[in-house]
């Protein structure tokens, strides 16, 4: 649980360096779209997050009850925007580095799958269906539920957070517009389609093997 702990224990808040560059991720992905996904968009939820975290240290100096708590909405959307980003990066991978393929059938995690939804191709389309229909921006997951012991889908709006208290991320992707519209437009399904081409499904699997091993 090591790499999930560490997401949330970023004070004050760093763009997390890639695991692949930019261009790595093409045709799926294009080198222009990373830099303004990565390099602008996430690094705004990081610059955002550190001034609210400055903010908020100086009303605790203050004694400023109220303006800690006028600042908890923004600390919510900017920490969100950027832990479920920094998921977002790690869970993919270029086709070189082996992205799209399946781990193999001995897997826990193909065990898993194949027991909730029957197989990969199918817990893909469920995930597509469930994720395109995200009114406005938002986020599909794959989470592993610690109370029940089972793996669970769902959807969560805007920059909303797993709760980390009984789910542990496995996979997400990003449906914001500025995920995929300078690549695919306005074809939300299509970039569902494709993005699955370069999951890291070893990283996935990795998640869920630390989640089941509590």
């Amino acid at each position: 649980m090591d790499k999930l702990l560490a997401y949330k224990a970023t004070v004050p808040a760093t763009l997390p360096k890639l695991n692949y560059e930019y261009a790595d991720l093409e045709p799926i992905i294009s080198a222009n779209l990373m830099s303004f996904h990565h390099g602008k968009h996430h690094q705004t939820y990081v610059n955002n997050l550190n001034t609210i975290y400055e903010q908020i240290s100086a009303a605790q100096k203050e004694n400023d009850v109220q303006k800690i708590a006028q600042l908890q909405s923004g600390l919510r959307f900017n920490l969100g925007g950027h832990i479920n980003h920094w998921i977002y990066w790690d869970n993919l991978a270029p086709t070189k580095n082996g992205g799209g393929v399946f781990p193999d059938e001995n897997s826990p995690l193909t065990k898993a799958i194949k027991e909730k939804w029957s197989s990969y191709e199918n817990f893909i389309n469920i995930f597509n269906t469930r994720t395109a229909a995200i009114q406005g921006s938002g986020w599909g997951w794959l989470g592993y539920d610690t109370v029940s012991k089972t793996l669970r889908m769902f959807e969560l709006s805007n920059q909303e957070m797993p709760e980390w208290s009984n789910i542990v991320p496995l996979l997400t992707i990003d449906v914001w517009e500025h995920a995929y519209y300078l690549d695919y437009q306005n074809l939300r399904a299509k970039y569902l389609t494709e993005v699955w081409k370069i999951i890291s499904w070893t990283e996935v699997e990795k998640r869920y093997i630390q989640a089941i091993s509590g």
